[in-house]
């Protein structure tokens, strides 16, 4: 059996970038046939394996396999495998492929999936999978928490698109322009959601507050257009945020790109439960924490009401950046920490 190590290497020595995940896809495929697993690449470029193991329950882990463009090539040191994915989220979906095939003691059937595009909007690995696959008992969702901590939930997402477009005017015209329309529905949004127009990126410290992020301002008196991203906590009326921007910019059209609810499960669900009494048992004292990005925690969990908490070793700290690497020790325990998780589930 390939060691957790190798098979980490493999996947992040690969560049994997979204939309060009075809190489290291296989490369997971090989390693789940060799691993016991019935492997195969679905229709969307997901790599899938499954291990029965008897009557019991199905669990589906997901990980993702594409990772941000760029960034550092392979290292491999005494303690630490460095590289692009490292940490998001190859060493997790590596530490969650090798804990299945470790964990001999489960009864029931183990599906392993790679998944592509979940750097993208669309998310188009993991709603293949939730679209296509019978819903599952129960769920691990593949992303860095540490080793010894659990993630419980996430905010959602809700991108837009601004337009404006404006007949050509002496600039003492009174009345608006189109870059100026693309600004006002900037500042609209941030009242809706009243965030700090001086300092909005305040609220992304906070789970329970909506947070926004202008990502595009461009035009001229003419045409214009902006793009806007709100992190958006539970119960968040995402319909209501979309039509009072409409309302109260008529002169502008807004586009909704792309929307994902908020999820968050409670600590006394059963995949959290195991996952702590794992991470227990291998000398950890376990964490919860929710977070305030997005991951595809958040695209299953809108369409299957089931256990389901994400896991996996790495410092999420170190996602993107040049100096991404996970610490080997940390990788073998959260390893550990799914085998024993997936134990207890199927008991």
């Amino acid at each position: 059996m390939i060691s957790p190590v190798d098979l980490l290497t493999d996947l992040v020595a690969i560049p994997s970038p979204s939309y060009a995940e075809h190489e290291v896809a296989a490369c997971l495929v090989g390693h789940l046939h060799r691993l016991g697993f019935a492997a195969h690449l679905d229709a969307a470029g997901n790599a899938v394996g499954v291990l029965d193991r008897g009557p019991g329950p199905s669990v589906l882990l997901l990980g993702h396999i594409d990772t941000v463009p760029g960034g550092p090539p392979l290292r491999v040191t005494a303690d630490a495998v460095h590289g692009r994915g490292a940490v998001d989220a190859k060493g997790p979906m590596a530490a969650l492929t090798c804990g299945a095939a470790r964990a001999t003691g489960f009864r029931g059937r183990l599906i392993v999936v790679g998944a592509v595009e979940e750097e993208t909007p669309g998310s188009r690995g993991a709603m293949a999978v939730r679209d296509n696959l019978p819903r599952p008992d129960a769920v691990i969702v593949g992303e860095p928490s540490g080793w010894s901590d659990v993630v419980l939930g996430y905010k959602g997402k809700l991108d837009l698109r601004v337009r404006a477009d404006c007949p050509g005017a002496h600039p003492s015209a009174p009345y608006p322009r189109a870059v100026e329309l693309a600004a006002r529905a900037w500042a609209v949004l941030l009242e809706e959601i009243g965030a700090d127009p001086a300092d909005p990126a305040s609220a992304h410290r906070n789970f329970a507050d909506p947070a926004a992020t202008l990502t595009l301002l461009r035009g001229d008196p003419e045409h214009a257009e902006a793009e806007m991203s709100v992190r958006t906590p539970p119960g968040f009326d995402v319909g209501a945020c979309v039509a009072a921007v409409r309302a109260r910019v008529p002169a502008a059209t807004v586009t909704v790109l792309n929307s994902v609810r908020a999820c968050r499960v409670r600590r006394g669900d059963p995949v959290v439960r195991a996952l702590s009494g794992a991470i227990r048992a291998e000398g950890g004292e376990p964490g919860a924490k929710v977070k305030t990005a997005t991951s595809d925690m958040n695209t299953l969990s809108e369409v299957w009401s089931v256990p389901m908490a994400t896991y996996g070793p790495g410092d999420s700290r170190l996602d993107h950046s040049d100096d991404e690497h996970i610490r080997i020790d940390d990788f073998l325990r959260g390893v550990a920490v799914v085998e024993r998780a997936l134990t207890s589930l199927s008991l």
